[in-house]
């Protein structure tokens, strides 16, 4: 396993949103957090991260326990796209540079530059290279973070919903990326996703949360309409579309 969570348990002040969170994922597997708003999917991804801290539990990243890596140790293991992030006055390039700043020991290197111009021209983001990230849109600006998390050569990648933004042609090439990426390097890939279809149709294991705990965890056989119902709320039924899962509300 890369990735094992074992008890996690978050809360902010009294109130709890992560209760005896475990689960494992192995290399090369993308998995998409699934639940309401408020279920404590962004939480979660934030305590895998460091930027949270649980109350209890342990997280284990390639069987470093995370609470003893410093901050620069555990960025050449994780990569972290957050759920929104603002331009700035540096160019495209430079900002997916900046990805590599956990690998860079005394000045950039020449597999620096050459990383950041492999993943910018995987993400199609070539032509934009010299345009500052503050002129772009929110979707090209949403794939430049993913381009700076991906040079970074993490053994985990985490992202708070990566499409946002994105038109359904940049949602599917993203997730796309992301699946292929995850093969091809043997990283695993956590997704927070609120579009049941697109995540059906990328994702190999799947995580509902439901009021903080883990309903139901597993592969495809778990999103059913009666685990969708108890978890959403909804009634669905999922048809079969030349070849793919698909959700469909039915009230």
């Amino acid at each position: 396993m890369i990735l094992s969570v074992d008890g996690v348990e978050f809360s902010y002040k009294s109130r709890k949103i992560l209760n005896n969170i475990k689960f494992e994922v192995k290399r090369g597997e993308v998995v998409s957090i699934l639940g309401v708003n408020g279920a404590g999917k962004s939480t979660l991804l934030k305590c895998i991260n460091k930027i949270l801290k649980p109350k209890k539990g342990t997280i284990l990243i390639d069987n470093f326990d995370i609470d003893k890596l410093n901050n620069s140790e555990l960025a050449k293991l994780v990569g972290y796209v957050p759920q929104k992030s603002e331009g700035n006055y540096m160019t495209v390039f430079d900002t997916v540079l900046l990805g590599r700043k956990p690998h860079i020991k005394w000045e950039v290197s020449e597999r620096d530059i050459e990383l950041t111009y492999k993943v910018l021209k995987l993400l199609d983001l070539e032509d934009y290279a010299l345009r500052y990230t503050n002129e772009l849109s929110g979707g090209e600006l949403q794939k430049v973070i993913i381009a700076r998390a991906l040079v970074q050569e993490p053994k985990v990648l985490l992202l708070d919903e990566p499409t946002n933004n994105l038109d359904l042609k940049n949602q599917l090439e993203v997730m796309k990326i992301i699946k292929d990426v995850s093969k091809s390097k043997n990283i695993a890939s956590i997704i927070v996703m609120h579009d049941l279809n697109l995540a059906l149709r990328f994702s190999d294991k799947f995580i509902m949360l439901k009021d903080g705990y883990v309903y139901a965890y597993g592969g495809k056989e778990i999103i059913t309409p009666e685990n969708i119902k108890a978890v959403y709320g909804v009634d669905v039924i999922i048809e079969n579309v030349k070849g793919y899962s698909v959700v469909l509300p039915v009230s």
